[in-house]
């Protein structure tokens, strides 16, 4: 298969690495600035569980309309990003290609598939630019178990779980989520079907909707974060008014989700991708994991007096990493 990773930072770069390595797929991968020219100089690098992977891409560019038509395209960029990239996405896409998007947070084609709900969500794709252009009849969702950081150019280091749960956005079967699977396999990145996609996004928005968001205002690890008693109580309320949003709109996790021991056991020297993008400057995933939340609590007359007050902030530290 011919395979592309659109944006290979800290998830995307273990993906490619691992699949590069494999050299069981046509692998292709759009990165830019200092991490393509390491990929050019030095090939990628992974450190994961005491051990090193280094592959190299023999098509490596920052320039996606110089690829053939892709039957995979793995998008790993950042929410925020993916509105803006929908047209080279979509240009790269086969005629049966399918595009996999790699997500924090709720997904821009969050409707698609849903009884009695349909169309684009403003807060993620402003300009409806990936619903009508990618499409989400070619989109497959992806949740990721993998926390990755990019500490030098071109070097991945990873560690924790590294496992990705695939599905389609309508809930169906399908042949090309059987080959994603594989491809996959191929790889050796473990990875496995959903039975419902939209639950496990939730189960893992609980702990980016505090852990993710708590950490970038703090600038503190979820080591930090669990040990500080008044920040862990804040994660806990945040986790308690997310849970109640996802059972509001058909998604009750109450009883399976301890938020207790949830808020407590990050490790030290854990850093979530919003406090890796704040440390560097970088703009934030706002909307997806908080602003769409909280979109959706108004939606269904949901309290949710933390969040209100988080949000602010969030979009404020946003703003300011923009501008700077």
């Amino acid at each position: 298969m011919k395979v592309c990773v659109f944006g290979a930072g800290a998830v995307g770069g273990n993906i490619a690495t691992r699949l590069l390595a494999a050299q069981a797929d046509d692998v292709s991968v759009v990165a830019r600035g200092a991490q393509l020219k390491a990929m050019r100089e030095r090939g990628l690098t992974l450190r994961s569980g005491g051990t090193e992977i280094t592959a190299r891409a023999e098509v490596a560019t920052d320039d996606p309309s110089t690829l053939p038509p892709q039957d995979v395209v793995l998008v790993t960029l950042k929410a925020h990003a993916a509105p803006g990239a929908a047209a080279a996405i979509a240009r790269l896409l086969a005629p049966q290609g399918c595009a996999v998007f790699l997500l924090n947070g709720i997904p821009w084609w969050w409707r698609h598939g849903l009884a009695g709900a349909g169309g684009p969500l403003p807060l993620l794709d402003p300009d409806a630019a990936l619903w009508t252009r990618v499409k989400p009849e070619r989109t497959l969702g992806c949740v990721v178990h993998s926390p990755n950081d990019l500490i030098a150019p071109g070097v991945i280091v990873h560690a924790g779980p590294d496992h990705f749960i695939l599905g389609e956005p309508d809930g169906s079967a399908s042949a090309r989520l059987e080959a994603a699977l594989a491809m996959f396999g191929r790889g050796g990145i473990e990875a496995r079907t959903a039975g419902d996609l939209r639950r496990d996004i939730w189960q893992k928005l609980v702990n980016n909707a505090s852990g993710n968001t708590l950490c970038a205002l703090s600038r503190v690890d979820l080591g930090g974060l669990g040990a500080d008693p008044e920040l862990c109580a804040l994660s806990i309320r945040v986790m308690r008014e997310t849970l109640a949003v996802a059972a509001a709109l058909g998604w009750d996790l109450r009883a399976e989700v301890d938020v207790e021991s949830t808020a407590r056991r990050g490790k030290p020297g854990q850093r979530p991708s919003m406090l890796q993008d704040v440390l560097r400057g970088r703009p934030i995933e706002v909307e997806a994991l908080l602003g769409q939340l909280h979109a959706f609590a108004r939606e269904k007359s949901v309290a949710v007096p933390n969040i209100d007050v988080v949000l602010p902030l969030l979009r404020g530290l946003d703003r300011a990493l923009r501008a700077a």
